[in-house]
């Protein structure tokens, strides 16, 4: 049996999702700008999939608009709205634990002369309503503050910022980077009062390759990619059909309040079963119902990743898109730079079973006692 817990670096196409993108490739292979037969049935189809995920978001169709990614829709969101409102201010608010399709493109508007304000965390890496609050300024042009932390699952009260935000500082857009929260919580435009919302395909079991931004009615945003002007004229390109449509069965496929209430259960007993393994310190705040990070006493996380492979049992080591090096998350959250070294990231889905959680505590279990073992021979 594999027991896969890296469900917040990608997790695996569910079976709607697999026949709607066949059906794209092999049936429905036209392009969507063409009209005939072909181009008005991938049309339909690009449209039945947009209706989808804006229900999953409580958003109105035309406001959802289609990406490569959750990445895409990250980069298009920051640059486009400094774009549109460097004439009013060039301060900007993000955190210091964004994933880095934030982190860098605010990198970059640094070098071209905007000013960069970035909210530290708490040690349970949560930002404050406090921290936002003196961080604003009447010259904010944007506040881009995750939902839901990927490394350490802590939940930011964004409704609440996303107020304070237009309220402080009236001429700034507020955006949220919403991919892991997105089918994980209760997440609705309506609620989240977000100005732009960034969501993922292949974190909600559709396939790579497909994303959306959603943008506030009534606001526009300068083009991301120019050409044949689909998407409204904001991303031309012709269409990922089998991509899209995928991401839209995915999103009619989940069962959020049934889904969100298994991923939880499943956390508590895995928490609970780490607690009860010498050595083991559990970091972060762990809110998000699919999150839990934690670290062996003297093991090293890619030590402790291979010992659980050769069980069958498949986790990370924080963010996927970290590529090896030490987590900024963690590093900014202040935690023990020995606990970073040795910090994993176990993350589930709405497929995760009982039986891959029972298999993945005596795994740890089995593998810690092993390694520390080991390192105690030293």
């Amino acid at each position: 049996m594999i027991a896969y817990f890296d469900n917040s670096a990608t997790t695996k196409p569910c079976p709607e999702a697999v026949r709607a993108v066949t059906e794209a490739l092999t049936e429905t292979w036209g392009n969507p700008s063409s009209l005939h037969r072909l181009g008005i049935e991938a049309e339909r189809r690009v449209r039945t999939a947009r209706l989808q995920v804006a229900e999953a978001l409580g958003a109105d169709p035309e406001r959802v608009f289609f990406t490569a990614g959750g990445t895409e829709a990250d980069n298009w969101a920051v640059f486009s709205a400094a774009r549109r409102l460097q004439k009013r201010g060039k301060h900007i608010v993000t955190t210091q634990i964004e994933h880095h399709a934030i982190l860098n493109p605010m990198r970059e508007l640094e070098s071209m002369g905007f000013e960069v304000t970035y909210l530290a965390p708490d040690a349970e890496g949560r930002i404050t309503v406090d921290a936002l609050r003196a961080a604003l300024r009447k010259d904010t042009i944007l506040v881009s503050i995750m939902t839901v932390n990927n490394e350490v699952g802590s939940v930011m009260p964004v409704a609440s910022m996303a107020k304070l935000t237009h309220r402080l500082a009236p001429n700034a857009l507020f955006h949220t980077d919403a991919v892991q929260a997105f089918l994980h919580l209760p997440l609705r435009v309506s609620t989240l009062e977000a100005d732009l919302i960034s969501v993922s395909s292949h974190k909600v079991h559709g396939p790579k390759g497909a994303g959306a931004l959603y943008v506030r009615k009534g606001m526009s945003l300068p083009p991301y990619l120019y050409g044949g002007g689909q998407e409204n004229g904001y991303r031309s390109g012709t269409e990922a059909v089998p991509a899209i449509v995928g991401f839209g069965a995915a999103c009619a496929a989940a069962s959020l309040r049934e889904d969100c209430a298994r991923e939880e259960a499943l956390k508590q007993q895995i928490l609970s079963g780490l607690a009860e393994i010498p050595g083991i310190t559990v970091i972060g705040a762990h809110e998000a119902p699919h999150i839990v990070s934690f670290a062996v006493a003297g093991v090293r996380s890619q030590g402790l990743i291979n010992c659980l492979q050769d069980m069958g049992v498949y986790v990370s080591a924080g963010s996927a898109c970290a590529k090896g090096h030490r987590s900024h998350v963690l590093e900014a959250m202040g935690t023990d730079p020995a606990l970073i070294d040795g910090s994993v990231r176990v993350s589930l889905s709405r497929f995760t079973t009982q039986d891959e959680t029972d298999a993945l505590l005596a795994a740890v279990r089995s593998a810690s006692e092993r390694l520390r073992g080991g390192e105690s021979k030293k």
